[in-house]
């Protein structure tokens, strides 16, 4: 049995698979990084939606004007930027507490996603 073990136990230890590939990682991250999904405000592919409309009054017309708040279409973003702005606090967005990998991994996923 302890053969058996020495012969096998190498084997896991020097593997390159992983349960998951990057692509699924990125995309588990997107969908649900820490609670708040990342596709509710980026959608799908990352170019941003509308998350909600205010209206506002013009008080020397008196129209009224409506206003959007719109997630940020992340496509255009290099992967600094993107590391950046998630490590930074944000009016709208939640703060998350993701890795330099973790952001990188979910920058891949949009990337292939969008190809």
């Amino acid at each position: 049995m302890r053969i058996l073990l020495l012969l096998i136990v190498p084997l896991f230890l020097f593997s390159k698979q992983d349960f998951i590939s990057d692509y699924e990682y990125g995309a588990m991250l997107y969908e649900n990084p820490r609670g708040i999904s990342c596709v509710k405000c980026h959608g799908a592919k990352g170019k941003g939606v509308v998350i909600g409309t205010y209206y506002t009054t013009d008080k020397k017309t008196k129209k009224r004007m409506v206003h959007e708040v719109k997630g940020a279409d992340i496509n255009k973003k290099t992967l600094e930027e993107t590391i950046a702005s998630v490590n930074r606090v944000h009016d709208v967005m939640p703060t998350y507490s993701l890795t330099n990998e973790e952001v990188k991994a979910i920058y891949d996923y949009i990337g292939k996603k969008n190809r």
